[in-house]
């Protein structure tokens, strides 16, 4: 952890401290009333969050974590844990509220929502368009993540995945979505496109490119770079945040030819029976003094605009942080496609890993 993280973690404790001083809570834990089951990504929320919510509603977290959001929702469709709550990917966003597995987030019991950015609640309306069902938790952007000692210069495009030119030293992302998302923007396509030709005109590509590719990984891909085991990868912003931190001759780009706006949202299930505590969980995720506590256990991009506004200029300047607007202006946000181009994809992906 950087030294500038070290005073901030300090301050936002200082804080949480005086806090509890003044409003006599600490030292005293409130009766269990209720619980409260969520799912989530693995390491996608300060567990000592949940503590704290559990100190001052009285309301008990039981916690599970996913990898993906297909295993999420492996775990979710499952039914053997009636989840209330659940944090995932857009396009899955989009499945269950298809599917009928969400219920409406009474948002009038949440005086915190406004501390989340308009920006952030129109992102949702790809999949949530009367933003009736979603809250934002973590957004950003998927792009390159290079070693500028071992490039020729400045990458802007993603034909440095393509052309051949650092066989053997790429990186790509073991998932089907974001692996044909880049193929597909590449190409001049949607990334949510339902024409088949376009989805394998993308296979085709990514078969020509599979030599060149060292590996497809997820979450090992920073780690990769960062030792010098690949010169470049497509990742994740906030893991090319931390990336960068690790070796400052890293950097990370936006290719040109536009990408994936990603966004993660909770939301609550269709099993909740107490939509009044989801509520009280949700608010709190809102509160300024909690996202900033988490924002600074993921690092990943907050849409909480009262942390933005707490963050250094050098922090705000930080595309891995504050994505500008001119890196995502040919952006998409993901969306669900129809079963017939998921079951097409799954076919495509099956194909290219197998050759």
């Amino acid at each position: 952890m950087t030294e500038k993280r070290i005073i901030k973690m300090i301050a936002i404790v200082l804080c949480l401290t005086m806090t509890c001083m003044l409003l006599g809570g600490c030292g005293k834990k409130k009766d269990i009333i209720g619980t409260l089951t969520i799912i989530n990504y693995a390491e996608y929320l300060d567990p000592d969050l949940l503590e704290q919510f559990t100190d001052e509603t009285g309301i008990e977290i039981k916690y599970e974590e996913a990898l993906t959001p297909e295993e999420m929702y492996t775990k979710y469709s499952s039914g053997a844990i009636k989840y209330d709550l659940v944090c995932t990917a857009d396009y899955m966003m989009k499945k269950m509220i298809d599917d009928g597995e969400l219920q409406k987030i009474p948002w009038d019991k949440m005086e915190n929502k406004g501390n989340i950015g308009q920006k952030y609640y129109d992102f949702c309306k790809a999949f949530d368009a009367n933003n009736e069902y979603c809250l934002p938790h973590f957004w950003g952007t998927i792009g390159i993540l290079y070693d500028t000692t071992k490039v020729k210069g400045p990458i802007d495009s993603w034909d440095v995945l393509f052309n051949g030119e650092y066989a053997g030293d790429i990186i790509m992302q073991d998932s089907i979505r974001d692996t044909f998302m880049i193929t597909l923007k590449y190409l001049g396509y949607s990334l949510n496109t339902d024409n088949e030709d376009e989805i394998r005109a993308a296979q085709q590509l990514l078969i020509k490119q599979k030599p060149d590719v060292q590996a497809y990984l997820v979450d090992e891909v920073r780690d990769e770079v960062v030792a010098g085991n690949a010169v470049m990868g497509v990742i994740y912003s906030g893991e090319a945040y931390l990336g960068k931190e690790s070796n400052p001759n890293l950097e990370y780009v936006v290719p040109k030819e536009g990408s994936n706006v990603w966004i993660d949202c909770f939301a609550i299930t269709k099993h909740c029976e107490n939509t009044e505590y989801a509520a009280k969980f949700l608010d709190f995720l809102c509160r300024e003094d909690v996202a900033a506590a988490n924002f600074e256990y993921i690092y990943f991009s907050t849409p909480n605009t009262k942390v933005i506004e707490g963050l250094s200029d050098e922090e705000k300047e930080d595309p891995t942080l504050v994505p500008p607007e001119s890196s995502i202006e040919n952006c998409e946000v993901c969306t669900q496609t129809d079963k017939k181009v998921t079951d097409l994809m799954n076919e495509l992906w099956k194909e290219l890993k197998s050759k």
